[in-house]
């Protein structure tokens, strides 16, 4: 995809976050949407990437079914849990010490209008400070994504304080415009600071990791001052080391659903992401740097959970001093 390819308007909106994180990102997105939306796969480890080959999908759903578990994993998978953590970090400003982020990961939104609902039910009324989305807004890894940003359009005034988000790897660029209209910061290769009482906290955002790998760590770390403390919202916990060796106190990820259908006490069959399987659901550390993956809001491939429930999650940040 080129584009030239896209709507007038969709070129104008493009257009206009190209200034802001250059020609050859923006190109480079296109076109790897653009192979995979002619189901052109990459070899290596995406070749036989689950999420890509469609007739596997309706066994897996034939095969739930015929052992009586699909009906109950679709329940369970509108039992969104909050799931509360305390990450103490020793560079936290004090100002920040108590600071909350709220979570959500892997939301999936076009599944359908019931799963909104419930995470919509979820998020009302939580107390926070900022919220942060790891990315995966749409259910398939193509096609338009206008029904997943109509669903995300519902969900966004329940959702309080500033809120920033990455992309996932089910997630096209063309999204960014109308998200960014929703008041949401999109962090493509970016850092923000936040102030709080004169102090400041960085945050920063790669691009999909896993499969486009248009991530841009040096960019994403660079505008923050030597020492001080940087919290990195990535899609994958894939990032991980490259992550810790920029820098980065406190990451945030998502991608794996926890393994979405686990073994009897949670232990994931599969969890589709290059990392440890220590880092594919909870808190982790590597080196000095502190991590979290989410077990994820929604699912993926098929809309069941077994062994593993939904998740949106409270981080309240400390100072470790």
């Amino acid at each position: 995809m080129k584009l030239s390819d896209c709507s007038d308007e969709e070129q104008q909106a493009l257009t206009a976050l190209q200034s802001r994180i250059g020609r050859t990102h923006l190109r480079h997105r296109l076109a790897l949407e653009g192979e995979h939306e002619a189901h052109v796969f990459r070899r290596g480890t995406h070749f036989f990437h689950l999420e890509n080959w469609f007739s596997v999908h309706a066994l897996m759903r034939a095969t739930l079914t015929l052992v009586g578990l699909h009906g109950r994993g679709r329940r369970n998978a509108l039992r969104i849990q909050l799931c509360e953590q305390e990450l103490a970090l020793p560079s936290l400003p004090r100002s920040f010490d108590g600071y909350t982020l709220l979570h959500l990961s892997d939301l999936h939104l076009d599944v359908g209008e019931v799963f909104v609902d419930s995470l919509i039910d979820r998020v009302r009324g939580l107390d926070y400070d900022a919220c942060v989305l790891t990315g995966d807004y749409r259910f398939r890894t193509f096609g338009p994504p206008g029904p997943a940003m109509d669903a995300l359009e519902r969900l966004r005034p329940h959702l309080q304080g500033p809120v920033f988000a990455v992309l996932g790897n089910h997630d096209s660029i063309r999204m960014v415009p109308r998200m960014e209209a929703m008041h949401m910061r999109v962090l493509l290769n970016e850092s923000v600071p936040i102030e709080r009482d004169g102090q400041v906290l960085h945050l920063a955002g790669i691009d999909d990791a896993h499969y486009f790998r248009t991530h841009g760590y040096h960019r994403a770390a660079d505008g923050i001052p030597p020492g001080a403390c940087a919290v990195l919202l990535s899609h994958t916990p894939e990032a991980y080391r490259h992550a810790a060796h920029c820098g980065f106190d406190l990451m945030l990820c998502g991608h794996t659903h926890g393994g979405q259908i686990c073994l009897p006490g949670g232990y994931p069959i599969l969890t589709d992401a290059d990392a440890p399987r220590a880092y594919a659901r909870g808190a982790w550390r590597f080196e000095h740097m502190l991590g979290y993956t989410s077990v994820g809001c929604g699912t993926s491939i098929v809309d069941v959970r077994l062994n593993c429930l939904p998740e949106v999650t409270r981080h309240r940040l400390r100072c470790a001093r």
